[in-house]
C-alpha cells in the first residue's frame, strides 16, 4: 500500500483526470486500509489544506485582476504598450509581449492575460499579416511574464506553503520577468524581420502624447508598486493588500476610467469564484497527497536519495530545474510545485539555496511549463480560443520557451538578479 497512492496518481494523470480529483483518488484506498487512519483523515486534510489566513488573499487578487479587465484598464495599456513599441518591426507582437507585462502588476494570471489578448490584440494581429498560429505563440509565451511579475499568484501560493516573506518573493520577480520580456521582444523583431511583418506605423508617438497615454494610465501602473510598499510599510498583510487591491480596482473602473458598470458584477465575482475554486481545491487535494508523503517519511528518503545525486548546490539546481521542466509538459504547473516545493525546499535550505531565490526558481519553472508540449495549459486555452492548429502553434513557440529557458538558467546561477530588489526593500532575504 505504500506506493499505490503514487501509482494511481500518475495513471489518473495518464489518463486526463483533473489533478485535484486525481490526487484525492489517489489517497482514499490508503489511508481506509491504513490501520492507524480512516477515510475521514482524507476529509481533515483537504480542510486542514486550505485553511490558511494567507491564502485568502488568492481571491481577491483573482477579482481585482477580473475588475481590471471590465473597466477598460486593459485597453489603456494596450494604447500606452502600442505608444512605445508600435512603430518597430513587428509592432503588434511587440504590444502583445509588453501588454502581458503590463498586466503582470494587475492580474497576477497568466490564464486571465492569454485570454485577454486572444480577443483584444490577436484579431488586430491577424487582420495585419501575421499569421494566426504565430499570433497564437506570441500570446501564450507572453502569458509566462504575467505570474512572474508581482502580484503573480503563483509567488503568493509559494510563499503561503513554505511560510516565507510574501513581500520578499513577489518583489523578487521584476527583474526575472523583465528579462523574459526583452528576451520576447529581440525574438520578435527577428522573427518579424525575416517574415516582413511590419510596423503598426512608420514613426514614433510623439512623446507628449506618450506622457498623456502614461499619465492616463498611471492608475493601473502604480498598483503592484503601491501594494509591495503597502506590504514593506507594514500598512496591511498580504490577505489585507488583496482586499485593497480589489477594493482599488473596482473606485478606478467605476469613478475614475467609468468603464466598470453594476451589471459586469455578476460576471466579475462568477469568475473570481471559479478560478478561486480550481486553485483552493488543488491545494486542499495537494495537502492531502503531502500529508500521505509525510506520514511514510517519502520528503526524508527523496532527500537522501537527491543529496545522494546531487551533492553539491549546482547539481542540485540543475536536477531541480529539469525535473519540473519535464513535469510541466505533462501536468498543472501549479499543482507540480505545490506538490514538489515541500519536498525538495528541505535539501534546498540544507545545501545553502535562499528560499526567496528557491521560490522564484520554481514558479519561473512552472510557468514555462504551461507553454510546454504535450499538455501545456496555454497551449490548449488559446488555441481552442483561436481554433487554430496546436501542431503549428507548438512549432511557432519553441524560440519563445528557449528564450524562457535560457532566463531560467541565468536566474538559477546568477541569485542575485533575483534577489536585489528584496535586499533593497527589505535590507535582507
Amino acid at each position: 500500500m505504500i506506493i499505490y497512492p503514487i501509482i494511481i496518481v500518475v495513471i489518473t494523470f495518464a489518463l486526463g483526470m483533473p489533478v485535484a480529483f486525481a490526487m484525492i483518488l489517489s489517497c482514499i484506498p490508503y489511508f481506509m486500509n491504513d490501520q492507524y487512519a480512516s477515510g475521514l483523515m482524507v476529509i481533515q486534510q483537504l480542510i486542514s489544506g486550505a485553511e490558511s489566513f494567507s491564502l485568502a488573499a488568492i481571491p481577491f487578487f483573482i477579482v481585482a485582476g477580473s475588475i481590471m479587465n471590465y473597466s477598460g484598464i486593459t485597453e489603456k495599456l494596450m494604447s500606452l504598450a502600442d505608444a512605445l513599441v508600435g512603430h518597430f518591426t513587428g509592432g503588434l507582437g511587440h504590444v502583445n509581449i509588453l501588454l502581458s507585462t503590463m498586466m503582470g502588476g494587475i492580474s497576477g494570471s497568466g490564464a486571465a492575460d492569454a485570454a485577454v489578448d486572444c480577443k483584444i490584440l490577436v484579431p488586430e494581429m491577424t487582420k495585419h499579416g501575421y499569421s494566426v498560429e504565430y499570433s497564437a505563440a506570441v500570446t501564450a509565451a507572453s502569458a509566462c511574464i504575467t505570474p512572474i511579475i508581482p502580484p503573480g499568484v503563483g509567488l503568493i501560493v509559494y510563499a503561503c506553503i513554505m511560510e516565507v516573506s510574501v513581500g520578499k518573493l513577489l518583489s523578487s520577480g521584476y527583474i526575472p520577468g523583465l528579462m523574459m520580456c526583452i528576451g520576447m521582444l529581440i525574438c520578435n523583431y527577428i522573427i518579424s524581420k525575416k517574415r516582413g511583418y511590419k510596423a503598426n506605423r512608420d514613426h514614433m508617438v510623439p512623446l507628449k502624447d506618450i506622457v498623456r497615454l502614461a499619465l492616463s494610465s498611471l492608475w493601473a501602473l502604480l498598483l503592484p508598486f503601491g501594494f509591495l510598499l503597502a506590504l514593506r510599510a507594514g500598512v496591511c498583510t498580504p490577505t489585507e493588500g488583496g482586499a485593497l487591491m480589489a477594493l482599488y480596482s473596482l473606485i478606478v473602473g467605476k469613478f475614475i476610467y467609468k468603464k466598470l458598470e453594476l451589471k459586469n458584477l455578476p460576471s466579475i465575482m462568477l469568475d473570481g469564484a471559479l478560478n478561486t475554486a480550481s486553485v483552493m481545491l488543488i491545494m486542499a487535494a495537494a495537502g492531502v497527497l503531502s500529508h500521505y508523503m509525510s506520514w511514510e517519511r517519502i520528503p526524508y528518503m527523496l532527500t537522501e536519495l537527491i543529496i545522494g545525486l546531487a551533492p553539491s548546490k549546482n547539481l542540485f539546481l540543475a536536477l531541480t530545474m529539469l525535473l519540473l521542466l519535464v513535469m510541466g509538459m505533462f501536468m498543472d504547473g501549479m499543482a507540480a510545485m505545490i506538490i514538489i516545493a515541500p519536498l525538495l525546499a528541505p535539501v534546498a535550505q540544507m545545501l545553502g539555496v535562499n528560499m526567496i531565490h528557491f521560490g522564484l526558481i520554481m514558479c519561473l519553472n512552472c510557468a514555462i511549463g504551461a507553454i510546454t508540449p504535450p499538455f501545456g495549459n496555454y497551449l490548449f486555452l488559446v488555441s481552442g480560443t483561436l481554433h487554430c492548429s496546436l501542431t503549428k502553434l507548438v512549432k511557432e513557440i519553441v524560440p519563445y520557451i528557449f528564450i524562457c529557458i535560457v532566463v531560467l538558467i541565468i536566474c538559477t546561477y546568477v541569485p542575485w538578479l533575483v534577489t536585489i530588489v528584496p535586499k533593497l526593500l527589505y535590507g535582507s532575504v
